[in-house]
């Protein structure tokens, strides 16, 4: 079972059950008047159809070898460290641009300018989020 595809639909499954089953002791409302655990059951569900899907799919392809390359790993989770660590200390936006550059490292090619292009839109993403939807997120 070291097929990466088979692994990674399965993890996807497990996911969407980790946080779809706790959803539904939240009340789910109706779709007119959604309730709080609408949403993440909602979310949940088409996680497990693409995992589910995902796993038939493996079976139907040649396997791919699963390889773990924990240089990467550490780098990843550094890298998120790193951005909640900045996110509290200074604030959002410096942590998200030190998020993209520093996990920019663990890709086979680092390109600046694509950092620059990612660090952008995930800002606009969260100014977004601040302006649109309201919430408080402390991005400067």
């Amino acid at each position: 079972m070291n097929n990466r595809n088979v692994i990674r639909g399965i993890v996807l499954m497990l996911l969407a059950l980790g946080f779809g089953l706790p959803s539904i002791h939240y009340s789910l409302g109706s779709f007119s008047r959604a309730g709080p655990g609408m949403f993440p059951f909602l979310v949940s569900c088409m996680l497990f159809v693409i995992g589910a899907i995902t796993v038939v799919q493996a079976r139907l392809v040649a396997p791919v070898p699963l390889g773990f390359q924990l240089r990467n790993i550490g780098i990843i989770l550094g890298s998120l460290c790193g951005f909640a660590l900045l996110s509290h200390l200074i604030n959002m936006t410096v942590g998200i641009v030190f998020l993209v550059f520093a996990s920019g490292f663990a890709a086979n090619t680092y390109s600046v300018s694509r950092n620059v292009k990612i660090a952008l839109a995930l800002v606009a993403i969260a100014f977004g989020f601040q302006y649109l939807l309201g919430l408080n997120l402390p991005l400067y």
